[in-house]
């Protein structure tokens, strides 16, 4: 076990091309998700009224908030596939496949027939004004049917990603997303559809997304000598499902209390108004800008540090996780600078009313280190998964989210939606500090015993 040093890992050339031929595809596809959420809120922004914007914020982030749920389906899939892939598992790769997308139909079906209740009990949950609900009501109503869709996608997004093929990946996001941000200005500025177009769009969107990972995934399996259908039956065997089941119930609570976290951001900054709402719609979107990009480079973490433990290679691991640290905090300090240096001008495009670009230019501020803050978190969640330790994951987000999160907010509260983004920093924080204590007290050491 002999680990390069960190100045020798960043003038590696070969570990450096390495890693940026696993991270640029999803950086750059990635940051179009974002885009999308960007170009919604500058569509809809441009309507005149805040109450257009709050609703579809507000709808946007109960169905966001049921996806990211179920976010397990894409993060287990691509952790247990890195580690078949390492170990050059065929059957394994095709096994995971078959369990993730059969479970992910299930779950859509589910969340379509539950919709009504699923947005009441949501609903319940926020003090929003009434023309902000009736928004809201309208863009889930159209949005949910695309949810079987969404889900599958993450199945075949995680496939992808495990058996190391980001340009595939990349250009299914690219492509989906094109045609979403397309249909958003056509379908709300043109044909005047206002929040049902926004809604329409994306969902159209997730069904082009579905029709073109499909074919990528086709043509994988066509590479590693087909798929019969007695195989298919049998890689739905009960039996197999246990370990996707285990892995999938940990990452599920550790995305429960993530979500617990930016919902109760999103519902408390309702009641607070509708400006308020209007523009931490505005910077939520800035900020999932900053963590789909750092993602990126967490999904060269997982690859690789799937990859190390199929192969029980303890230096794989350690040279891929320092040098995904190090490139993670070099982009971290770029987007602190963009947003110090461009910040109120991003939000002056993002919408046109004074009274939602004022109150989004006083808060900022907490934009501005909030990539400095939550780089670590982003990086060791990569890590974690692809080496399928989802208990790690979920006990440090239950401690970042019950220990940190709340108790920050309520000995704050004082301070109005300025103690939301500083509870929301410290939680950052905290999920970095505990992930990275643990990777460099134990799970680093695990490979050099085995």
């Amino acid at each position: 076990f002999i680990p390069m040093s960190v100045s020798t890992l960043l003038l590696n050339r070969q570990k450096n091309r390495q890693l940026l031929a696993l991270a640029t595809p999803m950086i750059l596809s990635n940051i179009t998700i974002p885009l999308l959420g960007l170009v919604d809120t500058a569509v809809i922004g441009h309507l005149g009224h805040a109450y257009y914007l709050g609703g579809v914020a507000l709808g946007s982030t109960i169905i966001t908030l049921m996806i990211w749920l179920l976010g397990f389906l894409r993060m287990s899939t691509t952790g247990l596939v890195a580690q078949a892939f390492g170990a050059n598992d065929t059957s394994t790769q095709q096994q995971l496949l078959i369990q993730g997308c059969s479970l992910a139909l299930t779950l859509g079906f589910v969340g379509v027939m539950l919709q009504s209740p699923l947005l009441n009990l949501a609903l319940s949950l926020s003090d929003a004004s009434e023309q902000v609900m009736l928004y809201c009501r309208q863009y889930v109503s159209i949005r949910i049917w695309s949810l079987p869709f969404a889900l599958t996608n993450l199945v075949l997004l995680g496939w992808l990603l495990g058996r190391q093929k980001p340009k595939a990946a990349m250009w299914q996001l690219i492509i989906a997303n094109s045609v979403n941000i397309i249909l958003d200005i056509v379908f709300v500025m043109v044909f005047k559809w206002n929040v049902q177009g926004a809604a329409l769009a994306s969902v159209i969107a997730d069904i082009c997304a579905f029709s073109v990972a499909l074919v990528m995934v086709k043509r994988q399996l066509i590479d590693m000598g087909g798929l019969k259908l007695s195989q298919v039956i049998a890689h739905l065997s009960w039996r197999g499902y246990a370990r996707l089941l285990t892995l999938n119930r940990d990452i599920f609570i550790r995305s429960l209390c993530l979500q617990a976290a930016f919902s109760f951001m999103t519902f408390y900054g309702a009641g607070l108004g509708d400006n308020i709402i209007a523009a931490n719609a505005v910077l939520l979107n800035l900020l999932m800008l900053i963590s789909y990009a750092l993602d990126g480079i967490a999904y060269y973490a997982e690859a690789e540090v799937g990859r190390a433990f199929g192969q029980k290679n303890p230096t794989l691991l350690h040279d891929s996780v320092v040098l995904a640290f190090c490139w993670s905090a070099i982009v971290a300090g770029l987007f602190s600078l963009l947003f110090w240096l461009a910040g109120p001008w991003i939000i002056q495009l993002l919408t046109n009313i004074e009274a939602v670009q004022d109150t989004a230019n006083n808060y900022l501020i907490w934009l501005i280190f909030m990539p400095i803050l939550a780089f670590g978190c982003y990086l060791f969640d990569g890590v974690y998964i692809g080496a399928a330790q989802g208990q790690t994951m979920r006990n440090s987000m239950i401690i970042a989210t019950f220990a940190v999160y709340f108790p920050s907010w309520y000995l704050l509260q004082d301070w109005g939606n300025h103690s939301l983004w500083a509870a929301m920093s410290i939680f950052m924080l905290c999920r970095s500090v505990t992930l990275g204590w643990h990777y460099y007290y134990k799970l680093r050491y695990q490979l050099v015993s085995v």
